[in-house]
C-alpha cells in the first residue's frame, strides 16, 4: 500500500461513492415519475381514460418503496458479510449487486420487472449504507471522524443532484429511452467504487478482531502515523484496540439478540431511533415526491423541473457546513436545532395549504396532486420547502450516518450498524409506499403528521441521545458503562459534552494536558448547555 492509499480523505472520498448510489436511485425516480415517457410506458389509466396517467398512486408507492424494501434486507445481511469478509469487501460486493440491479432496471419491460430491479438495487444500497459509515469511522481519527463519515450524506446529495439533471436532460428524448438512459448511467459510479476500493486498506479494528495484529498496526501506521509505527497516537490507539479486543474475547460471539440485552439495549434504541427519526422528518418525501409537492403549488412543465432541482442544489450546498464543523458542533446540537426548524417549516406549510389551498379538480392527470394553492401563498410553500431541505442538510442528514457507528463497541459494531440502518430502510419503505395515498386521502394534513414527528424527536434527543463527538470509539464505551449514572444507561445524555479540542491534542501528541484543556472544556460546556 502506498502513502496515497493511507490518505484518510481519499479513503473517505472513494468509499462514500456507496452513498452516492442511494442518491442516484432517489432522483432517477423523482425526476422521471412526472414525465410523459414514464407515465405513458407504465400507464395504468382509470377506466375509460385514454390519457397517460402513469401507475396508480398505490402502485407508484410500491415502485418507489421497493428500493427501500431491498435496502432493509441488504442492511441486515451486511452485518454478516462485514463480520466474515471485512468492511471493504462488503462494500465491493454491494457495488457488484448494484450493477446487476441497474441492468434489470434499465431493461425493464413492465412494472414487475422494474420493481425486481429496484429491489436488487436496494439490496446493494442497504449493504453500502450500513458498512460505509462503519468502514470510515474505524479508520478516521476522532477529531475528523464526523466530517469524514458525514461525507456519506454529502455523496448522497451529489448523487441526487447529478442524476436529477441527467434525468431532466434525458426527458427531452422521446420514448422509453428517456428513462432508460439515466437508469443505465447509474451503473458507472458502482464501477468506480469497486475499482477505487481495491488499493485501499481494510479497517484496522476488523483486522484486530481476526488476530491480524501486524496488518492492524500497519494500517494504523499508514493512515495515522504517516509511516511512523512509533507515533504516540498510533501506539495509543493500537493499545486501546488491543485492550478492547482482549476484553471482548471473554464474551461469546455476537448475535442480533445480544443487541437487545440489558447492557446493550440503550445504545441500540438510540441508534435505531436516530435512523427512524431521520426518515420521519419527511425529508425523503421531499426527495422522492418533490414534483408532486411543487405541482400542487401550481408549477408545471419546465418550471416544475427546474424549481424541483433547486432543492437538490440546496441539499448539496447546505451539507458543506456540517462537513466542516460537525466535530466542533457535536452530535446533539445539530439534531436538536434541525428538529426545531424542520418542525417550524412543516407547520407553516400545513397552515398555508389549509388556509389558502383547495382540492384539485377530479380530472387531474396525477391523482396524488390532490390539493392546489396559487399566488403568493404558493411561493411561500415553495420557499418553506427549500428552508426545510436546508435545515435537514446541515443537521440530521450527516449526523444520522455519523452517530450510530460511534455508539457501539467493536465486537458488535458491524451487526449493530446493520440493524440501525435496516430501521432506516424499513421506515423509508413505509413512507415511500404511504405518501402518494396520503396526498390523496389526507392532503395537507400530511405536513402536520411530519411536523409532530419533528417535535417528538426534539424531546427524545434532548433526554436520551448522548454526545460522542471528540471521543475515541473506545472512550464512547465509558458513556454507556458509567457507574455514576443509571444502570444500563450510563451518563445522562444532557450531561455529555463535545471534546473536540481534547481529541485534536491527543492526535498531535498522543497525550492530553487536562489542565490546559480545562478552560476550553468549560467554554464548550457553556455553549452546549444553551441547547441542552
Amino acid at each position: 500500500m502506498g502513502s496515497l492509499a493511507g490518505n484518510i480523505y481519499l479513503i473517505a472520498a472513494v468509499s462514500v461513492i456507496g452513498g452516492g448510489l442511494f442518491g442516484f436511485d432517489i432522483s432517477s425516480m423523482s425526476a422521471i415519475i412526472g414525465t410523459d415517457n414514464y407515465l405513458c410506458y407504465f400507464n395504468q389509466p382509470p377506466e375509460g381514460s385514454t390519457e397517460c396517467h402513469g401507475p396508480r398512486p398505490d402502485v407508484q408507492g410500491g415502485i418507489t418503496a421497493s428500493m427501500a424494501g431491498g435496502s432493509w434486507l441488504g442492511a441486515l445481511t451486511s452485518g454478516f458479510l462485514s463480520d466474515i469478509f471485512g468492511r471493504k469487501k462488503s462494500i465491493m460486493i454491494g457495488a457488484i449487486i448494484w450493477i446487476i440491479g441497474s441492468i434489470i432496471v434499465c431493461a425493464s419491460q413492465n412494472i414487475a420487472m422494474l420493481i425486481v430491479g429496484r429491489i436488487i438495487n436496494g439490496f446493494s444500497v442497504g449493504i453500502c449504507s450500513a458498512q460505509v459509515p462503519v468502514y470510515i469511522s474505524e479508520l478516521a481519527p476522532p477529531s475528523r471522524r464526523g466530517r469524514l463519515v458525514g461525507a456519506q450524506q454529502w455523496a448522497i446529495t451529489w448523487g441526487i443532484m447529478i442524476m436529477f439533471y441527467i434525468s431532466y436532460g434525458a426527458s427531452y428524448v422521446k420514448g422509453p429511452s428517456g428513462f432508460r438512459i439515466p437508469w443505465g448511467l447509474q451503473m458507472i459510479p458502482a464501477v468506480l467504487l469497486y475499482v477505487g476500493l481495491i488499493p485501499l486498506p481494510e479497517s484496522p479494528r476488523w483486522l484486530a478482531r481476526k488476530d491480524r495484529w501486524e496488518d492492524c498496526l500497519a494500517v494504523l501506521t499508514l493512515v495515522h502515523g504517516k509511516g511512523d509505527p512509533n507515533s504516540p497516537f498510533v501506539l495509543r490507539e493500537y493499545e486501546e484496540i488491543k485492550e478492547m479486543c482482549e476484553f471482548e474475547r471473554l464474551n461469546a460471539d455476537v448475535s442480533y439478540i445480544e443487541l437487545f440485552k440489558p447492557k446493550m439495549i440503550n445504545r441500540t434504541h438510540v441508534g435505531i431511533f436516530t435512523q427512524i427519526w431521520s426518515q420521519l422528518t419527511g425529508m425523503n418525501v421531499m426527495m422522492y415526491y418533490i414534483t408532486y409537492v411543487f405541482g400542487m403549488a401550481g408549477l408545471t412543465g419546465n418550471t416544475l423541473m427546474i424549481s424541483s432541482s433547486i432543492q437538490y442544489v440546496i441539499n448539496v450546498v447546505m451539507t458543506v457546513p456540517a462537513l466542516l464543523w460537525i466535530d466542533r458542533w457535536g452530535r446533539r446540537r445539530p439534531l436538536l436545532i434541525g428538529a426545531f426548524f424542520m418542525m417550524t417549516w412543516l407547520f407553516v406549510n400545513a397552515a398555508l395549504l389549509a388556509a389558502r389551498g383547495h382540492p384539485a379538480p377530479k380530472d387531474r392527470k396525477i391523482e396524488a396532486q390532490s390539493w392546489e394553492i396559487s399566488g403568493p401563498p404558493s411561493k411561500a410553500v415553495i420557499a418553506c420547502s427549500y428552508l426545510f431541505v436546508a435545515s435537514f442538510a446541515c443537521t440530521w442528514g450527516p449526523v444520522s450516518w455519523i452517530y450510530p457507528p460511534e455508539l457501539f463497541p467493536l465486537r458488535v459494531r458491524g451487526k449493530a450498524v446493520a440493524l440501525t440502518t435496516s430501521a432506516n430502510w424499513a421506515f423509508n419503505f413505509a413512507l415511500g409506499y404511504f405518501v402518494p395515498p396520503a396526498f390523496v386521502n389526507i392532503q395537507w394534513k400530511t405536513y402536520i403528521l411530519f411536523a409532530v414527528f419533528c417535535a417528538a424527536m426534539f424531546i427524545h434527543v434532548y433526554f436520551m441521545f448522548p454526545e460522542t463527538s471528540g471521543k475515541t470509539l473506545e472512550e464512547v464505551e465509558g458513556i454507556f458503562t458509567d457507574p455514576a449514572g443509571p444502570k444500563y444507561i450510563g451518563t445522562w445524555a444532557w450531561k455529555t459534552r463535545v471534546q473536540y479540542r481534547r481529541a485534536t491534542q491527543l492526535e498531535q501528541t498522543g497525550v492530553v494536558d487536562e489542565e490546559k484543556l480545562e478552560p476550553i472544556t468549560s467554554e464548550v460546556e457553556k455553549e452546549v448547555e444553551k441547547v441542552g
